[in-house]
C-alpha cells in the first residue's frame, strides 16, 4: 500500500478559505466516489470536518495521485485550484501514516488533544466501507489509527491539555457573557457536534434548553436523550424569534447558507435590557451558520471558529504533548515494519512453494530412473534433500525478512523475485491481490 495525503486544514489556510472549500450535502459522498474511480487510485478516504478536508488514498504513482487529487477538491469544493493549492499539505507513505496518527491523538486539532476527532476518524471509515472505497489497507490504517489516538488518551495526560472544541468554545463564551450555569440556550441542528454541544450544556448547569433542527424527528430524539425536563424542540422556523427568548446560541449544521441573520441577532439584543449580559452566539458550523456582521453588533458576543483559532493561538501553551509524539513516532515505525514485513511474506511462501516444486519433480525423476530403490532408501533420500533445501533457504529467507521490516526493505523482496526467477502470478496468488495491483511499499513526504 502506498498511502497519500492531500488536504488542507486549519493550519494551512485560512477559516475564509475553509468556509468556500467546506463540503456539505452529497458533495462529500461524490468526491469519494471520484477519487475511488482513478486511475491512480486503489482505495479512497475522505475525512471531512469543520476545520480539515483531507483525501486518504491507496496510489500506485505519486506525482499523477498529488495532481488528481488536488484537482478533485478544487472541482468539488468550488475553490480555483491555482488558489487552493497554495493552501495544501502532501504526505506520502511514513509521513503519511505519520500525519493520520498525530490527527487521531489530537495533535493536529484546533484544539490540541481533543478526543472528538476518534469519532470523526471512526465516521469516515464507516463512509469509506459503505461506499466500498476503502479495501483491505484503508481499513487496517484506520483501524490502528484509532487504536493509537486510544493509547494516546489512555495512557498519557492529552485529555487535561486538550478538551473538545465545543468546551473551548465554551470557556470562550463564559469569559465574555458570564457563567453557563443558568443560561437560557439555544442549540441549532441535532448532529455530533450539535448533540454534544447540548449534553456539554446540561453538565454546565443550563436547565432550559432548546432544540432546533431542519429534521425535527432527530432534535426529538436528542430531548429524549437529555430529558424534557431540561430540553424541549423548537421549530426551525421559529429560531428569529425565539432569539429574544434565550442568553446563549450554539449552532452547527450542514447549512450552506447563513441559518442566523444578523438582523435578527439585532432585533433580539434590542429587547434585552441594560442589565443583561451579551446575547452569546456561538458558530461552530463550516461554512459558517450565523451571519459575520454579528461580531459587529453592539450586546452580541459572537464566538466562532476564527475566534477560536485566535484565542487557541493566544493560549499559554496547550500542555505537553511530548509523550504523545512519541507515541506516534513509536506507533509509525511500528506499523511501517509490520506493513513491510507484510509485502516480504508472499515472496517468502513463493520461494518456499517453488523450492517444494523443485525437490519433487527431482524426486519423482529419480524415482523413474531408480525404480527398484527400496522404501528406507527412498526415504533417507527424500529427506537429505528436503533437508538441504531447507537449510539453504533458511539463512536468506529469515535474513530478507529481517531486511524488509527496515524502510526501503521492499527492494530485498523485489531482489528476491528476480534471483529466483519467482512468478510475479505466485507471489500475487499468496497475498490474494492482482498482478500488479499492490505497489510497494516505501518512505517519502511532500509539501
Amino acid at each position: 500500500m502506498s498511502l497519500l495525503v492531500v488536504g488542507l486544514s486549519h493550519r494551512t489556510a485560512p477559516v475564509g478559505v475553509l468556509e468556500r472549500a467546506a463540503l456539505t450535502g452529497d458533495v462529500p459522498t461524490r468526491l469519494l466516489h471520484d477519487a475511488a474511480a482513478t486511475a491512480t487510485v486503489g482505495e479512497a478516504a475522505l475525512l471531512n470536518t469543520c476545520n480539515r478536508i483531507e483525501l486518504y488514498a491507496d496510489v500506485d504513482k505519486f506525482h499523477a495521485g498529488v495532481a488528481e487529487l488536488s484537482l478533485l477538491l478544487a472541482h468539488h469544493s468550488g475553490v480555483d485550484l491555482e488558489e487552493l493549492t497554495s493552501h495544501l499539505y502532501v504526505h506520502y507513505e511514513d509521513r503519511a501514516v505519520h500525519h493520520l496518527f498525530s490527527v487521531a491523538c489530537g495533535l493536529d486539532s484546533m484544539v490540541v488533544g481533543e478526543g472528538q476527532i476518534l469519532g470523526q476518524l471512526r465516521d469516515a471509515l464507516a463512509k469509506a466501507q459503505e461506499e466500498h472505497t476503502a479495501g483491505r489497507g484503508l481499513n487496517e490504517l484506520f483501524q490502528q489509527a484509532l487504536r493509537v489516538g486510544k493509547r494516546a488518551h489512555s495512557e498519557t495526560g492529552i485529555d487535561k491539555a486538550g478538551q473538545s472544541l465545543v468546551t473551548f468554545g465554551l470557556e470562550q463564551v463564559a469569559a465574555g457573557a458570564g457563567e453557563i450555569a443558568g443560561k437560557r440556550a439555544l442549540v441549532v441542528g441535532a448532529g455530533s457536534m450539535s448533540s454534544l454541544a447540548a449534553a456539554t450544556l446540561v453538565r454546565s448547569g443550563v436547565t432550559d434548553l432548546l432544540i432546533a433542527n431542519r429534521t425535527p424527528a432527530r432534535a426529538e430524539r436528542l430531548v429524549e436523550i437529555l430529558g424534557p425536563d431540561v430540553a424541549r424542540v423548537l421549530d426551525l422556523a421559529k429560531v428569529p424569534e425565539a432569539l429574544a427568548d434565550v442568553d446563549l446560541v450554539i449552532s452547527c449544521t450542514g447549512a450552506a447558507g447563513v441559518v442566523v441573520k444578523a438582523e435578527d441577532v439585532a432585533a433580539a439584543v434590542a429587547s434585552r435590557t441594560s442589565d443583561q449580559p451579551p446575547l452569546a452566539l456561538l458558530d461552530l458550523a463550516m461554512p459558517r451558520d450565523v451571519d459575520h456582521a454579528v461580531h459587529e453588533l453592539p450586546g452580541a458576543l459572537l464566538v466562532d471558529l476564527e475566534s477560536l483559532s485566535h484565542a487557541h493561538a493566544a493560549s499559554p501553551g496547550a500542555g505537553d504533548v511530548d509523550q504523545v509524539t512519541r507515541i506516534v513516532s513509536d506507533e509509525v515505525t511500528a506499523f511501517g515494519a509490520a506493513q513491510r514485513a507484510a509485502w516480504i511474506a508472499p515472496t517468502v511462501v513463493a520461494l518456499r512453494s517453488m523450492a517444494s516444486d523443485v525437490v519433487a519433480a527431482e524426486l519423482g525423476r529419480l524415482e523413474s530412473r531408480l525404480p527398484d530403490l527400496d522404501e528406507r532408501s527412498r526415504a533417507e533420500i527424500t529427506q537429505t534433500v528436503r533437508r538441504v533445501v531447507d537449510k539453504l533457504l533458511h539463512a536468506p529467507t529469515v535474513r530478507v525478512k529481517q531486511l524488509a521490516a527496515e524502510p526501503g526493505g521492499a527492494s530485498y523482496a523485489e531482489a528476491l523475485r528476480e534471483l529466483f526467477d519467482l512468478d510475479p502470478a505466485a507471489v500475487h496468488a499468496v497475498s490474494g491481490t492482482p498482478v500488479g495491483g499492490a505497489p510497494q511499499p516505501s518512505a517519502g513526504s511532500a509539501r
